[in-house]
């Protein structure tokens, strides 16, 4: 796969304007990353901005923390498809998951699959709040409910991807599904160390500057 196409190019800030996210989908095209990845409210207006190229319209639902209902979370996922949505990425209930309410945390990841057939899924886990098994959990029941990725991380809590947790989800989630990795990605080697460790997309801010490191 060509290095531009492991890339979400992503501004989730709270602060983002429209002409941000115009910027980041003129960026988008220029590289012909992936996605971008944007807030809800954006997702019609990327659609448009991405029209006539093959970048995809990446939107998160439950972020950043994961905690509302799962109806919520279905509904969400629902309007960003009908928004134009090619690709959903979803935070789980990471409080639901460290108190082992397993099932919980499966039928909200399978309702967020079923509100988005046909589309990509990718499920962010928080690593940095997790231990080591509570991150193979997630891979398990994300690839039972029919993930297409399982993700490490927001961006936006303490800690981002690292080089162990993208080897230990690609070890547990044995094939079924992709790995992304996201969170602290500011540089090109950083870049290049996550996809050596089985990262499948990455999803940055920095991807610029990643893109001119390369060179």
């Amino acid at each position: 796969m060509k290095f531009n196409k492991y890339f979400d190019h992503t501004n989730l800030k709270p602060e983002a304007t429209k002409d941000d996210i115009r910027t980041l989908c003129e960026e988008a095209k220029k590289y012909n990353f992936a996605s971008v990845c944007v807030n809800g409210m954006y997702t019609a207006f990327a659609k448009e901005c991405l029209s006539g190229s093959d970048v995809k319209t990446c939107v998160v639902v439950g972020f950043p923390l994961g905690a509302m209902s799962t109806d919520v979370k279905a509904y969400e996922t629902k309007k960003a498809v009908e928004d134009g949505a090619d690709e959903i990425d979803m935070v789980i209930p990471v409080g639901l998951l460290k108190a082992g309410q397993y099932d919980a945390v499966y039928e909200d990841i399978k309702a967020v699959r079923d509100a988005c057939a046909g589309k990509i899924l990718k499920i962010i886990f928080e690593n940095c709040l997790l231990t080591d098994e509570e991150k193979i959990k997630a891979c398990e029941l994300s690839v039972k409910a029919g993930a297409d990725y399982v993700k490490t991380s927001t961006g936006f809590s303490t800690g981002g991807a690292t080089i162990s947790d993208v080897a230990l989800m690609k070890a547990h989630v044995e094939g079924k599904c992709k790995v992304k990795a996201a969170g602290g990605i500011r540089d090109y080697n950083t870049a290049a160390a996550m996809i050596d460790a089985g990262a499948d997309r990455l999803g940055t801010s920095a991807t610029i500057k990643i893109m001119e490191g390369r060179q």
